[in-house]
């Protein structure tokens, strides 16, 4: 027998009129009653508004943005702002507003994303990236519910609607440019390697040294997190080898900023002493000393095309699944140099 506002109230020590104020998020209902009637409905297996038939037929012109990892991180990366920006112009022309989910964990997000489906807050989702085994993405498959990605998906890619860059040609053609100046010993440094993103400019990177005939070394490979932070603890890992690298790809802006900074204090200019390209061309990019050689990724069009997908999507249920590849190019800027230790 299916699990009623009733059964919650009984169990949490409240009256049913309660339980309802605690899912509508009324101010007047205290934190710590919130609290045990949230953990009443999570034990019991309890969500609201899960009739099928009302999720179909009622639109809340909203959509949800999920992110990969929680708000104070996210947000400290350029990339998610702008990417916002495009999806929430795409919204506003189409009536929509934009409802933005954040999560430390797996249990985290996916616990978000149950509310904005069980409680039929939203008319689809935009996960703003794409992981290995996601547990967020499998939900939605399960329940059929309207989603689009940012990234490329790990597997089921014929089934999902998703717009991406080509960032396996990206990470090559990036590679090529530290090669063509003569360096030999380029480092790569990426995020999680639960992110597709992340594998997909790797193996970029390592088909262009595979193409030179040079080594592929496993020391110069560092994964992190993309941030400031991220790109400094790299540093230490690299320059205490032997023979550090003489050029290094970075997967992420931020994280490059990081990277330079943490040089400086190991007294090493870039370029002078070592040439650095990146990815994604955030704004600071440009205004950083040097200026960045990076790939720039288009983020802006990622988010209006997976915004305009989505909705598409939402208002015709048999709309195919799509692949949107969006362009990139390099920008050459003051970051690389020919490499004269040869």
């Amino acid at each position: 027998m299916a699990v009623t506002i009733k059964d919650v109230a009984s169990a949490a020590g409240v009256a049913p009129s309660t339980v309802s104020r605690v899912i509508a998020d009324h101010p007047r209902i205290s934190p710590a009653t919130k609290k045990r009637v949230k953990k009443a409905m999570k034990d019991m297996g309890y969500h609201p508004n899960v009739n099928a038939r009302s999720l179909a037929n009622r639109s809340t012109q909203a959509i949800g943005v999920v992110m990969s990892s929680s708000a104070d991180k996210a947000l400290q990366n350029p990339f998610f702002p702008e990417v916002l920006r495009g999806i929430s112009a795409i919204a506003h022309s189409l009536d929509y507003s934009m409802l933005l989910s954040t999560g430390g964990t797996d249990e985290e997000m996916l616990e978000g994303v149950e509310r904005m489906v069980y409680g039929n807050r939203v008319d689809g989702i935009i996960l703003l990236y794409s992981q290995i085994n996601d547990p967020v993405m499998n939900f939605l498959l399960e329940k059929e519910f309207p989603f689009t990605m940012i990234g490329k998906p790990f597997d089921r890619v014929d089934e999902i609607t998703h717009v991406d860059n080509d960032n396996i040609r990206g990470g090559k053609e990036i590679t090529n440019h530290l090669i063509e100046l003569g360096h030999d010993r380029i480092a790569f440094i990426g995020g999680s390697t639960d992110l597709v993103v992340t594998l997909d400019r790797l193996k970029g990177y390592q088909v262009a040294l595979q193409e030179a005939g040079l080594p592929i070394r496993e020391d110069y490979r560092v994964h992190t997190e993309f941030l400031k932070s991220g790109g400094r603890d790299a540093v230490h890992q690299l320059f205490s080898l032997e023979n550090p690298p003489t050029g290094i790809v970075i997967a992420d802006d931020l994280m490059t900023i990081g990277v330079i900074n943490m040089l400086e204090e190991f007294g090493m200019l870039v370029p002078e002493n070592i040439s650095i390209v990146s990815f994604n061309n955030v704004y600071l990019a440009e205004v950083t000393r040097p200026p960045l050689t990076t790939v720039d990724i288009h983020i802006y069009e990622l988010g209006s095309q997976a915004a305009k997908c989505l909705i598409e999507k939402v208002r015709n249920k048999d709309e195919p699944a799509k692949r949107i590849i969006v362009p990139f190019n390099i920008k050459h800027r003051l970051s690389t140099q020919r490499n004269e230790t040869l």
